[in-house]
């Protein structure tokens, strides 16, 4: 059995088969070609690939540092074959899915569960998101090369309720010096093109990202292609069907008491972290489940627990599609708004372009233009629009608390990461360790 182990046919028979069962997962066959650098690595042995070390070294022993660095360069190529094709460690920065996710959850992300998406920007520095390690502004990637979007086959699609990560639609233009606060098209709405443009010291350069390589965000599918979709009072409605219910569901609550403080510790167990408590005098402001609601009004200081609700026609400038004389939304009432699929078409007026203007001009890169009150799409008259992918509706489990779809709209399938699949760590914030570990969510299921 040894033998057979380390005969170099069979390393070879045995490295072939898995390159071409992979070539052929990929669907791009002038990869086929690579087989020729597997012979030659297994049998003819006519090309010294690693060149990093020597070719017939004395004693027949590598040096300790081409070891390291022969080591290094495995566990690179390695890792980033898993990370692009297989699992990715993600972590959770913001409170948006709360209770369900916690900040300070360590998480792996399924690609395989859509598909992996095939790199769009291969020229990059390793295991990094868009900017250089220790480095504010430095990008980490080239987009000298660019690839179309291609996604190979998994084990299913998108569905309703799963816990998707993305890349942040609205990440494709970016204010350096506020990347991590505002979105680029909301500080445009706030303060006019012009100033963000001009105004350096304030927002920075001006800068471009390719989809992979714009913020990741993890939220909850609530819509699919075709879904049409309403908030009523904050309640979810898709298809006319109220949503599946959450237990990770979360509202703002104003708690009024009868002027005594609540205790910190009863707080703590019921897990609000704090960052989330507000007083003012008698009144705090709580983001809570229903359960924390039913448990805070057992407390014998509370008088109330009411959720805080926009009432509709209140209509907010920055939700989405940002036109509020015709859509006076906001996000406790919202809608009805119909979810983009791939190969439908939908009439288009002046009315409705703003829902769909980002997708025809940015997500699907056409020419768009209104002239006398008449849409051109690629310089031609249009009425209609079909589309040519599919787009997804997200929102945060913490409703009031979620930058979501609500603020920019549709997620096109090609910003689609994979699927949240386990916590393998989770560390609280605001307790010191050892007793930050959160141990009851180790390896628990992403739901």
């Amino acid at each position: 059995m040894r033998n057979i182990l380390t005969n170099k046919w069979f390393k070879f028979s045995f490295v072939a088969t898995l390159y071409i069962l992979w070539v052929i997962w990929l669907g791009i066959y002038w990869w086929f070609l690579g087989l020729i650098v597997i012979f030659d690595i297994y049998i003819t042995q006519k090309v010294h690939w690693a060149f990093w070390k020597k070719k017939n070294p004395p004693g027949g022993k590598q040096t300790k540092v081409i070891e390291w660095v022969d080591a290094i360069i495995f566990a690179v190529i390695a890792a980033t074959f898993i990370r692009t094709f297989f699992i990715q460690a993600y972590t959770i920065p913001s409170s948006s899915m709360e209770k369900s996710m916690l900040v300070g959850d360590y998480l792996f992300v399924s690609k395989m569960a859509y598909g992996p998406r095939m790199p769009i920007t291969p020229i990059s520095f390793p295991f990094v998101q868009h900017t250089l390690p220790l480095t504010k502004t430095v990008k980490s990637y080239s987009d000298a090369i660019q690839f179309k979007y291609h996604r190979l086959k998994g084990f299913g699609h998108v569905k309703r309720n799963d816990v998707v990560v993305f890349n942040f639609p609205e990440g494709d233009t970016v204010a350096v010096k506020m990347q991590l606060e505002t979105s680029y098209y909301q500080l445009v709405r706030s303060y006019g093109r012009e100033r963000v443009w001009n105004d350096k010291r304030a927002f920075g350069d001006i800068i471009y990202r390719p989809v992979d390589k714009r913020e990741n965000y993890i939220k909850r599918c609530v819509a699919i292609p075709g879904d049409s979709l309403k908030i009523v009072n904050g309640q979810v409605f898709v298809n006319g069907q109220p949503q599946k219910s959450i237990s990770g569901l979360q509202y703002n609550y104003v708690v009024t008491t009868n002027g005594t403080a609540i205790n910190p510790e009863a707080l703590d167990r019921l897990h609000i972290s704090k960052a989330d408590r507000h007083r003012n005098g008698a009144q705090y402001m709580f983001p809570l489940t229903c359960e924390d609601v039913k448990k805070l009004k057992k407390f014998t200081n509370v008088i109330s627990v009411k959720r805080m609700n926009t009432p509709a026609g209140n209509s907010d400038p920055n939700i989405f599609p940002f036109a509020p004389k015709d859509y006076p939304w906001n996000v406790d009432n919202f809608g009805p708004i119909w979810i983009p699929q791939k190969g439908a078409t939908v009439h288009l007026s002046l009315k409705n372009l703003p829902i769909y203007r980002r997708i025809i001009r940015v997500y699907e890169k056409n020419k768009l233009a209104v002239k006398d009150s008449t849409i051109y799409i690629n310089e031609q008259p249009a009425d209609s629009y079909t589309f040519k992918m599919n787009y997804y509706w997200m929102m945060g489990d913490n409703r009031d608390d979620s930058a979501d779809s609500r603020y920019w709209g549709f997620v096109p399938e090609n910003h689609i990461v994979g699927e949240a699949s386990f916590v393998w760590l989770s560390l609280d914030k605001d307790k010191p360790f050892p007793a930050n570990i959160r141990w009851n969510r180790f390896f628990k299921k992403v739901r």
